[in-house]
């Protein structure tokens, strides 16, 4: 290479080289890789190495630091230098999509949007246009129009006779079917999709990458329509392919198509993402503690990997993981802590005005679902009510109205309120979602509403319908609840034996998951239907368990409440909260957990 570059050039691949040998040192020397590339502005370099290493440190800064005001300079200037020239297209085309992802991440979307329109307006390759425009319709929320370019950047990769690219082009083009939940449309592309990742000869990695990307999108379709048990094999073949790709050398990838130039993600988000679709998988199906295991690793691995690169979607990884993980210690009886987690969300949403946009109804919910476990019913039914307010996604907003209905349930006086929302999730028809397991789970919130109006018969058959359907796809909490209520509806119809058969395997269930509050209920139904079968040292066991599960609940409640973060429930407004008061105790009724 070097024979072929004029000798007053060869210092420029020379001080190249060192920079590329820090970036991709283990760890990466990033300091050293900087100071190699500044070094190329000593030497007053022609126009078209000036732009190629203002673009190149612009992109190290962006992803290894945090120093975004220096590499929005660096960027700006490539982008600069570029459009004085014809021939810089590819640095056009890199610094304008960079930038504009910078923009993103600093919210300045309003800046962002006349870059890429000026890009797409001065750029000549179809490919380059093709991404550009993708962007820029992503960006304005016009997910048609992304759908339709890249369909034609997927016609034109055909074209030039690169399938690996076609391959990106109609993934991502399945990613955004997903969003808008044409589903009619997802089908046949995700089956065309696999036909050419699987036919694909090329590059291992890029390979195993396509199959990635391919398995992630019908894990999650699976996931969105709440099928846990249709998905394991999907979810098996996916782990399986990213133990594959570590295996891998990850050598540095120059096809002999220019085409093939993109690239998805770096094998080591490719790991965390893989971690977090299981963790999502686990939470599902009820398996708490593993979604727990799978937690730990990823977030390790994201720490490790943010010590070194500042790229977006991690700290995007570590919410979902974080919203994920809150719910799990919501269920299994550690509000505490899962306070203590609601804060760092909130910690990582100031510090991303874009991150908090994105997250600010799931955060609401969360807080609303701690609210519900510490009693505090006024609060969590504020917080439903903002993260209506704040969402637009379908299946988010369901889940939303699920849970504040269940809050009204409880209350026992909001008929009108609640009649109209159960309107609106009504499982026998015109359900607002194709989610099997939010359908299940409206069927068990009239099953309660039933129990609570004493109308026992219509109760069994909504509860008997969420049995059915979360049996069929192994939704095991929703199991455990709907055994709990059948049990305790068949104890106030006095047929104790029955009782004891839906009782007995929720407790089962619920030991497993482990649930603490269906266990706190399950034990206080085995002491009253012990004692009424004449089974003293079994009611005597049960009275244990249940004063046992009371004081671990009770202990919980108390120091969840007496932290200072517990004053989060009153906020419904605004950004998250920079600096969170103490409080002198619990000021929230212990009376729904004894």
């Amino acid at each position: 290479m070097a024979s072929n570059v004029e000798a007053p050039e060869r210092w420029y691949l020379a001080l190249l080289g060192f920079a590329e040998h820090f970036r991709t040192s283990s760890p990466p020397k990033i300091r050293l890789c900087v100071h190699c590339l500044q070094a190329v502005f000593q030497f007053k370099p022609p126009q078209r190495i000036e732009a190629r290493t203002h673009l190149q440190l612009g992109s190290v800064l962006y992803h290894h630091t945090k120093n975004s005001e220096l590499a929005r300079s660096h960027l700006e200037k490539a982008w600069f230098i570029s459009q004085q020239v014809p021939q810089f297209e590819d640095v056009k085309f890199e610094a304008a999509s960079i930038l504009s992802e910078l923009f993103c991440q600093q919210n300045l979307v309003d800046s962002a949007k006349p870059l890429l329109r000026k890009a797409i307006q001065i750029s000549t390759k179809n490919t380059h246009m093709k991404q550009l425009h993708n962007q820029l319709h992503t960006l304005e929320k016009d997910l048609v129009s992304a759908c339709d370019l890249l369909g034609v950047g997927a016609e034109y990769a055909r074209v030039v006779g690169s399938e690996y690219t076609r391959a990106l082009f109609l993934l991502s083009k399945g990613m955004l079917l997903l969003m808008e939940r044409k589903l009619g449309e997802v089908h046949p592309l995700l089956t065309l999709c696999g036909t050419i990742v699987e036919n694909w000869q090329g590059n291992p990695i890029q390979k195993e990458s396509l199959r990635v990307f391919f398995l992630v999108l019908q894990v999650t379709h699976y996931l969105d329509a709440g099928q846990v048990k249709s998905v394991k094999p999907c979810l098996k073949q996916l782990q399986q392919c990213i133990q594959t790709i570590s295996t891998l050398h990850d050598d540095e990838i120059l096809p002999s198509n220019p085409a093939d130039l993109f690239h998805w993600l770096p094998k080591e988000h490719m790991c965390v993402l893989v971690y977090l679709v299981t963790v999502m998988h686990s939470m599902q199906a009820g398996y708490l503690e593993k979604a727990q295991k799978y937690t730990d690793k990823a977030l390790m691995q994201l720490e490790k990997l943010k010590m070194l690169d500042c790229s977006p979607i991690l700290s995007t990884f570590q919410v979902i993981l974080l919203e994920h993980i809150i719910m799990c210690r919501l269920v299994t009886g550690h509000k505490a802590t899962a306070l203590q987690e609601i804060s760092q969300v909130c910690q990582l949403c100031q510090q991303s005005p874009r991150l908090f946009t994105n997250h600010a109804a799931q955060l609401h919910t969360l807080l609303g679902l701690y609210c519900i476990s510490v009693n505090c019913m006024d609060n969590a039914e504020a917080q439903f009510t903002t993260a209506l307010r704040l969402t637009t996604h379908q299946e988010l907003w369901t889940y939303i109205v699920t849970n504040l209905a269940s809050v009204y349930i409880r209350e026992g006086n909001r008929h009108q309120e609640l009649y109209s929302l159960l309107e609106r999730i009504n499982p026998d028809h015109n359900f607002p979602v194709s989610s099997h397991c939010l359908r299940a789970a409206a069927f068990y919130i009239r099953g309660l509403l039933s129990f609570f109006q004493g109308r026992y018969n219509e109760a069994k058959r909504f509860l008997r319908e969420t049995l059915k359907m979360s049996n069929a796809e192994d939704l095991n909490r929703l199991t455990a609840c709907s055994l709990v209520l059948l049990g305790h509806i068949f104890y106030v119809l006095g047929n104790h034996r029955e009782s004891n058969n839906m009782v007995v395997p929720a407790m089962q269930l619920a030991s497993k998951i482990p649930d603490m509050s269906v266990q706190l209920w399950s034990s206080a139904l085995l002491k009253d239907l012990n004692k009424a079968l004449g089974n003293t040292m079994d009611a005597h066991e049960a009275a244990q368990m249940h004063q046992n599960f009371s004081q671990q609940l009770l202990q919980d409640h108390i120091a969840a409440c007496s932290l200072p973060e517990h004053n989060l429930i009153s906020w419904t407004d605004g950004p998250p909260p920079v600096q969170i008061q103490a409080q002198n105790g619990p000021t929230t009724s212990l009376a729904s957990l004894l």
